[in-house]
């Protein structure tokens, strides 16, 4: 036995001996150089290679070379006395928060029931004497538990203190639990995701839609890279054809848009409008923003949880009670302040337009034509406080508010002068003109569509002579979805405007 141990002892010494030395070698590959009888003796099984290079792990000093001095440069994987190299394996790229919060949170929800199901049938099961024991126990215990309820309360609140950030244009302050740098990496996984997903849909570089649709973020982007959340990414455009009327920017510059939204604009300045508001988002970090807030209510609604699933005498009562209670925190927290920041994009949206010399006085047509679109394609409205999003009604009217100090930004800019007819004037007119029509030849679906404000003509505004390409055509975009533009769209007086509402009102008919 004594034997077997000492044995034993003297390879682990030997083991850990190599160890230490093979951590303070390096390697050292020498061309046509020998060794000489003074240089350091660990090389006695140097690997002599066809080249006549010799291969060998030193210390940390210098092997003499004939007559020269020279230092061994590190060369590729260690190579020990005892066999193998040693390699490391690739690194794994962990979870996003954000990401791994989302795949936890129905799991954390789970372990609420679970545990509020636990002390219902824990308490149900109690003797009664134990019961009177147990509110006793509380009755003369109700200031310390009041006392430690005080004291998480004010440590919840300091924890949400200090996670507080100021937005980066508007200087609002607001709840930030997840990092910039945190978002932009969800935000790469995703914009993988969405481009695999659209792979066979994304139209090519060389087509003037996404030539189109490049121009106008790169002039967005350069007319406000005084903004250091703009110039630090890179912008970057893909045009998916598809019929919906959407678009959406991710944290890191990935602008997609739908080919459905280019059909719903009549010009380029309500382009750049609806652009400049995607951009907002992304600038202003309302994902993260967004998040936050749910992370936070999430977490406060496990003790609510909790409580439903122990006080609720049976599982269908508790069930109806979680019910109620997700849609309390939608229409109290969650969509509100999703309309809070659609309201605050909008308004930044306008000014990233206005300094890219668009004509701002476009923003409100748009919504005012997608409430007509809306109406004759029988899209079903639900109330404001209902939606995420405000009515176009409402954002027609909240941009019309801005449009005064979004043209005196864009005269700060040195931008061209607008033409004097204000477009909103034209749609107006255009509007009244259609509803006449309709009402003469009793064409449903305009009755629940009110006359636009007249808007008096502003002159001497600038404006921007920009003119979405010919290759815009109906035939291309109007594939299952609602009536498009049906030739060039000019910018300048509401021409587009006009000529969208003639075709709406022709199929409307």
């Amino acid at each position: 036995m004594a034997f077997v141990i000492g044995n034993f002892l003297g390879n682990v010494r030997r083991f850990y001996f190599q160890i230490n030395q093979t951590r303070s070698f390096l390697l050292c590959k020498r061309t046509s150089c020998y060794l000489r009888n003074n240089s350091f003796p660990i090389c006695s099984y140097a690997k002599y290679t066809p080249t006549n290079s010799i291969v060998c792990a030193i210390r940390l000093s210098f092997l003499r070379c004939g007559n020269v001095r020279t230092a061994c440069p590190r060369t590729g994987p260690l190579q020990t006395q005892w066999g193998p190299h040693f390699h490391t394996s690739t690194p794994r790229r962990a979870l996003p928060a954000p990401l791994l919060w989302m795949l936890l949170k129905p799991l954390q929800k789970l372990l609420a029931i679970l545990l509020g199901r636990s002390v219902r049938k824990w308490w149900v099961a109690l003797p009664d004497n134990r019961r009177q024991l147990m509110h006793e126990w509380i009755r003369r215990r109700r200031w310390h538990l009041a006392a430690g309820a005080g004291v998480t309360l004010v440590i919840v609140a300091l924890l949400l203190l200090t996670h507080l950030d100021e937005s980066p244009v508007t200087g609002r302050l607001r709840l930030l639990v997840f990092s910039r740098d945190k978002y932009m990496e969800l935000a790469a996984l995703t914009s993988e995701v969405h481009l695999e997903e659209f792979a066979e849909r994304l139209l090519p570089v060389t087509d003037p839609l996404h030539q189109m649709v490049e121009q106008s973020v790169q002039l967005l982007a350069q007319r406000n890279k005084d903004i250091p959340e703009v110039s630090e990414v890179p912008w970057s455009v893909h045009v998916v054809e598809g019929p919906q009327i959407n678009a959406f920017v991710l944290p890191n510059g990935k602008v997609f848009v739908f080919t459905g939204m280019l059909g719903a604009v009549a010009d380029v300045d309500q382009l750049m409008i609806v652009l400049g508001h995607e951009m907002a988002h992304a600038i202003l970090d309302h994902s993260a923003e967004q998040a936050s807030l749910s992370h936070v209510v999430d977490l406060l609604a496990l003790i609510l949880v909790t409580a439903i699933w122990a006080l609720c005498p049976t599982d269908s009562l508790a069930l109806l009670g979680g019910w109620a209670k997700d849609k309390l925190i939608e229409l109290m927290f969650h969509h509100p302040y999703s309309r809070s920041l659609e309201a605050e994009a909008d308004e930044v949206g306008m000014h990233l337009a206005a300094k890219a010399c668009a004509d701002v006085r476009a923003g409100p047509v748009f919504w005012q034509q997608l409430e007509i679109v809306d109406k004759l394609t029988g899209n079903p409205t639900m109330s404001e406080w209902l939606s995420t999003h405000p009515s176009h009604r409402n954002r027609s009217s909240q941009m019309d508010r801005l449009v005064p100090q979004a043209l005196e930004l864009r005269e700060t800019c040195a931008c061209p002068a607008l033409p004097p007819t204000d477009p909103r004037a034209v749609f107006s007119k255009t509007v009244n003109v259609l509803l006449e029509k309709a009402k003469e030849q009793g064409v449903r679906g305009l009755e629940g569509i009110q006359e636009p404000q007249t808007v008096s003509d502003t002159a001497g505004r600038p404006f921007s002579q920009t003119v979405l390409p010919s290759a815009f055509k109906a035939d291309r975009l109007n594939k299952d979805r609602v009536p498009a533009v049906t030739s060039a769209l000019p910018s300048a007086t509401g021409e587009g405007s006009q000529r969208v509402l003639q075709n709406i009102s022709q199929q409307g008919s």
